[in-house]
């Protein structure tokens, strides 16, 4: 039997406490208030949920991450890379990133980004924590991913892709982004083949939780509203 969250409070049970059936599956109920989910990333702890369910918060093991250094760009993507004609911009239509990961493909095997959580993640956007990396295409929008920036770790929500490898074009210039200032994880949640094909991997709870323990609390610095793509086809094998 999992815990049920107090409305008057933002605690959190111990994630070490979570399920192995369904693998991490930690509390239910609550809310989504800006304040809530900010003191469940921080503890290492994402909402999860279908419109019919209760809010359904997780802490899995293993966790899935990507090291920003180890991203992985392959002879066929940086050939993609050095042919496309692209523009990347942060945080210049969040709404329309994350509308389109919520219509344009179902979320963690199945599970739809609900109106909810949409307007939940727009007011963080709107407090400077939730950001959007956006791949543009002759003035259209083809590819982007949306997360959270909390000291110097960034967890990953979703990405879409309209057209062929653009949402992988974003996710890599994150990568190649936070490597540059140096953010030692991108939280990926769930293991998926997509992301492992760019370098993510498995680690153990206990060891992500270390993570969050020694960069959660560090100051990243203004690197949003100072963004840059950096150079990407120069990245290792």
């Amino acid at each position: 039997m999992i815990p049920w969250l107090s409305d008057t409070s933002l605690l959190f049970p111990d994630p070490n406490s979570a399920l192995l059936e369904p693998d991490g599956l930690l509390a239910a109920g609550g809310d989504l208030s800006p304040e809530r989910l900010i003191a469940a990333y921080r503890a290492g702890i994402f909402p999860w949920f279908s419109d019919e369910d209760p809010i359904l918060w997780w802490s899995p093991n293993p966790r899935c991450v990507l090291k920003p250094e180890e991203i992985h760009i392959s002879r066929s993507m940086k050939k993609h890379l050095r042919k496309a004609s692209v523009q990347i911009k942060v945080d210049t239509a969040f709404t329309k990133v994350i509308q389109q990961c919520a219509t344009s493909r179902s979320d963690r095997q199945g599970t739809w980004i609900t109106d909810d959580m949409v307007v939940a993640y727009k007011e963080l956007h709107r407090r400077g924590i939730a950001h959007s990396i956006e791949v543009w295409q002759a003035n259209q929008l083809v590819g982007g991913l949306y997360g959270l920036s909390i000291g110097k770790l960034f967890f990953g929500e979703s990405m879409f892709s309209l057209q062929p490898n653009m949402s992988k074009v974003a996710f890599i210039t994150l990568a190649s982004y936070l490597k540059e200032h140096g953010f030692p994880l991108i939280d990926c949640q769930v293991h998926n083949e997509h992301l492992v094909s760019l370098g993510a991997q498995n680690i153990s709870r206990k060891e992500f939780l270390h993570y969050i323990d020694q960069y959660i609390d560090q100051e990243p610095g203004d690197i949003w509203s100072t963004f840059s793509a950096p150079t990407l086809n120069s990245e290792r094998e």
